[in-house]
C-alpha cells in the first residue's frame, strides 16, 4: 500500500532538479530555547522503491542519527527536545545510462518533535517529507554511476536533517519562543520517548 503512494511521487521528484549543495560555512539558525535530547530513528518498515540499491534498517538509523546529531548538536537552549524520524521509503540510485536514464536517490521520512518537559509531541500531525540528493558534479548524471551506496545514504541523511531544520524554523515562534507552561492538570500527555524507543 505504501509503495503505491510513494512510487509516483518519488519518480517525479527524482527526475526533477535536485537541491544545491550546502556551503560548509553555513550560519547556524536561531532555534530559540532548543537543545537536542534524543535523535530517534526507526527504519525497520522502510519500503524499497525500485530500482534501488538495498540498505538495512540499522544502516539508515545510524546515518540519520549521526546527521541529525551533527546538525542540531550545537544548539544550547534551555529546553530539551527529541526528534523522532521514521524512514517510510527510499530509492538509492542504480547505474543507468547518462542523460537518458540517470535516476537520482530519494527518501521519504515522517518526523515528530517531542518536548521533554511536557512529555508530548508539539506537532499535531506527523510531518512527512520527501528528500532528494544534492546536486553535484558526482550526481548530475545519476549518483548510481559515480558514488557509493554509503555516500548516497549520507547525502540523503544530511539533506533530511536540513529539511527537518527548515520545518523547525517554520514553527520556531510557536515551539521555541521562550519558557512554556507544563500541561494543565488533567490534560493528556504522553511519556517522553527514551533513546531507541519505537514511536510514531
Amino acid at each position: 500500500m505504501l509503495r503505491r503512494f510513494l512510487l509516483p511521487g518519488l519518480l517525479a521528484l527524482t527526475l526533477a532538479a535536485c537541491a544545491l549543495p550546502e556551503p560548509e560555512d553555513r550560519p547556524e539558525v536561531d532555534l530559540g530555547d532548543f537543545r537536542l535530547g534524543y535523535a530517534i530513528v526507526v527504519a525497520e518498515n522502510a519500503q524499497k522503491i525500485p530500482p534501488t540499491r538495498a540498505a538495512t534498517a540499522e544502516e539508515w538509523e545510524a546515518v540519520l542519527k549521526q546527521e541529525i546529531s551533527d546538525r542540531f548538536g550545537g544548539h544550547e537552549g534551555d529546553r530539551l527536545y527529541h526528534i523522532a524520524v521514521s524512514v517510510d521509503g527510499y530509492a538509492l540510485a542504480v547505474p543507468g545510462i547518462p542523460v537518458v536514464v540517470s535516476p537520482k536517490s530519494a527518501m521519504v521520512i515522517t518526523v515528530n518533535l517531542w518536548d521533554d518537559a511536557r512529555g508530548a509531541k508539539l506537532n499535531a500531525e506527523p510531518k512527512q517529507m520527501t528528500v532528494l540528493e544534492s546536486l553535484s558534479a558526482n550526481t548530475v548524471v545519476g549518483s548510481g554511476l559515480t558514488t557509493s551506496r554509503e555516500d548516497q545514504m549520507r547525502n540523503l541523511a544530511r539533506n533530511a536533517a536540513r529539511a527537518i531544520e527548515g520545518w523547525l524554523v517554520e514553527n520556531r515562534d510557536d515551539w521555541f519562543a521562550g519558557p512554556q507552561e507544563p500541561p494543565a492538570e488533567g490534560a493528556e500527555a504522553t511519556e517522553t520517548p527514551a533513546e531507541g524507543a519505537r514511536i510514531n
